[in-house]
């Protein structure tokens, strides 16, 4: 069985990786966790060295860090961090999209699909499955376009993101982000690459101000935890 495992990850070298996003963006594994080598090896039943070697990887996007005493963790982003992999996602997202010539037909449909997915999976209460399309709905919509190396740049920042939000924002609203996504889609089948690109910048600027906001929460309820009556 091990033996079947090691060919399998030798064939896909990235499959502990890709497994290992896709849970940070289902939110099935939180910012801080630690990941760590035996564990792995026996889950995905492979060596150490091919665990180490994927978790190297993962560093070097950005997605895990390494401790010398304690072993691999995903990362725990901090408030500036956060501000700046926003920042970076709206100069690609939106570049991205001012510079579109059209969407195909078959580009339109293939994302109101993803909207479609993401529909079912808010009505059918999924929240991993939700956080995950709403997600990788930025990777879709790169890849439909035909750019693979921003979609390859879009996962590791939408990645950071949703480890972001599990520590920063307060839960945003499903609904109204897979209805800013379907107003995107709609400007791209209108042929309006620059409203498309507008709308884009006004959704991630709601995920920004919805981090901001947790912030300067997270700092009240902080100081009032800290400067609360003993009693008496």
């Amino acid at each position: 069985m091990r033996d079947n495992a090691e060919r399998d990850a030798h064939k896909n070298p990235h499959l502990i990786e890709d497994r290992i996003i896709h849970a940070a963006l289902s939110g099935r594994i939180a910012p801080g966790e630690r990941l760590g080598e035996k564990e792995l090896s026996e889950i995905f039943g492979v060596s150490r060295t091919l665990v180490r070697e994927a978790m190297m990887r993962l560093q070097a996007r950005g997605i895990v860090e390494v401790s010398a005493r304690r072993g691999w963790f995903v990362i725990e982003p901090s408030v500036e961090e956060a501000r700046h992999t926003i920042d970076a996602r709206r100069a690609l997202e939106v570049g991205m999209l001012v510079t579109l010539d059209r969407a195909s037909p078959a580009m339109i449909r293939t994302l109101r699909d993803h909207v479609r997915a993401e529909q079912k999976a808010i009505a059918g209460g999924d929240r991993a499955e939700r956080s995950y399309l709403l997600g990788h709905f930025h990777v879709c919509l790169a890849e439909t376009l035909g750019n693979p190396v921003l979609a390859s740049l879009l996962q590791d920042l939408t990645t950071r993101t949703v480890l972001i939000a599990a520590l920063y924002q307060s839960t945003h609203d499903a609904h109204e982000s897979c209805g800013e996504h379907g107003a995107i889609i709609d400007a791209l089948e209108q042929g309006n690459a620059t409203e498309a690109a507008r709308l884009m910048d006004v959704h991630l600027r709601h995920v920004e101000k919805a981090l901001n906001y947790r912030s300067v929460s997270s700092r009240l309820e902080h100081l009032k935890e800290a400067l609360k009556g003993s009693g008496g």
